[in-house]
């Protein structure tokens, strides 16, 4: 084929540029896109030879867990902890304040709901929990997550993020559910119209705190956050430490147990080349030859920089025999939930995405990342490859750049 993987990594139909000059385009309205100059988007794959393996001092049987929880943990096949859970469990047992500093993926979502359902048992004021995520597809997860786990134990949730109808969610928080699992805009438009009391929170977590900032949340945070009990454990999770991170672990918590198991977000496993091409035309074409190897490309995640862009690629690459799903803002939230399930479960192997699907979610075996479009900024260029080569697997990820002739 005209653009089959070279050893090194690269389609033939690619070249090898001399980064000698070079321009960023297409940035979204309203913002800057800053140029990342091409070099950096090329690493030859090297293995995580110095990486230790981290050993675990507990099971999961080793916790302090009631027996249907226990029996929910081993229906899931958890029985190794991972780093982050075996040193926080033990921490959000006690009732303490907990800052975990940990990379996306690392089990971080067990690590704080095994806990707070086994202290929520036998509480009678509702809601008691309130977590909070920065998108709808990361509060999701965190909501199947916990009706796994809390099945059979009589606590019930409702899931509280924008882009679906507010009905439904409204009639679940009539129903006083235990936990309230949702994203700052839409918790803080129920809390404005009186459907959200949080006088009876005795545990708040925040997650992926600092993509929540990056998002300019902070202030819908505060006035959440300042409607709960003084009183309550607060749990926050985050892969960097920042000033306003710190800021809030200053406001929100008391003499909080820091657990870092944070690595070196380098990528340097994942085999990463450009592509050039002259016009997005040429992008296209060289796209869709790359895609028609079955065997190479067998799940790829796809990033474009805009909504409307994204869907009309994903919408050429169905019409070219190439079936795949789309997944941005301009869906609602069923649909995103219904692409995301399929590209999980391996029914599409090619998901067109905006950067919405980068951060927080945990999609499995992803083959390839590819970048359409160059992302806004190095870090989403970070975020962005790190969808692949998850859990030890080999990744690969292509970025497509101009062309320097």
């Amino acid at each position: 084929m005209a653009y089959q993987q070279r050893s090194g990594g690269r389609p033939s139909g690619a070249r090898t540029s001399t980064f000698n000059r070079g321009r960023s385009r297409g940035g979204r309205s309203g913002s800057t896109k800053k140029y990342i100059n091409p070099s950096k988007f090329i690493n030859h794959a090297t293995a995580k030879a110095d990486e230790i393996p981290y050993v675990s001092e507990h099971k999961f049987s080793d916790f302090a867990f009631g027996n249907q929880l226990q029996q929910n943990i081993i229906k899931k096949g958890y029985e190794a902890t991972s780093s982050i859970q075996d040193q926080a469990i033990s921490h959000i047992l006690e009732g303490k304040d907990v800052i975990g500093i940990a990379n996306t993926g690392t089990g971080k979502t067990a690590a704080f709901l095994l806990p707070i359902i086994e202290r929520q048992t036998g509480v009678s004021e509702r809601p008691s929990v309130l977590i909070i995520a920065p998108t709808r597809e990361l509060a999701q997860q965190i909501d199947e997550q916990f009706r796994e786990f809390g099945q059979g134990l009589g606590l019930y949730s409702a899931l509280v993020v924008g882009g679906v109808p507010v009905d439904r969610q409204i009639r679940e928080l009539k129903r006083r559910p235990h936990f309230i699992i949702g994203t700052p805009g839409r918790l803080k438009d129920l809390m404005n119209r009186r459907y959200i009391r949080l006088d009876a929170v005795n545990t708040l977590v925040l997650d992926e705190a600092d993509r929540m900032l990056d998002m300019g949340f902070l202030p819908d945070i505060r006035a959440i956050v300042n409607e709960t009990p003084a009183n309550r454990q607060t749990l926050l999770f985050s892969a960097t430490i920042t000033p306003d991170i710190s800021a809030i672990i200053n406001n929100f918590s008391k003499n909080p147990v820091t657990i870092s198991v944070r690595t070196s977000e380098t990528n340097e496993h994942i085999e990463q080349d450009v592509i050039e091409a002259r016009d997005k035309a040429h992008k296209v074409e060289i796209l869709t030859e790359m895609l028609r190897d079955i065997e190479q490309y067998d799940k790829v995640l796809v990033f474009g920089e805009t909504k409307f862009g994204v869907q009309r690629l994903s919408d050429h690459l169905d019409n070219s025999g190439i079936p795949s799903i789309a997944i941005h803002g301009n869906k609602n939230q069923s649909q995103r939930q219904r692409a995301l399930k399929q590209f999980k479960d391996g029914r599409v192997r090619v998901m067109v995405a905006t950067d919405v699907a980068a951060r927080g979610l945990d999609i499995p075996n992803v083959s390839h990342v590819i970048n359409f479009d160059t992302p806004q900024c190095y870090e989403d260029y970070i975020h962005r490859i790190g969808r692949t080569g998850r859990g030890g697997a080999s990744g690969r990820a292509h970025t497509f750049i101009d062309s320097r002739r």
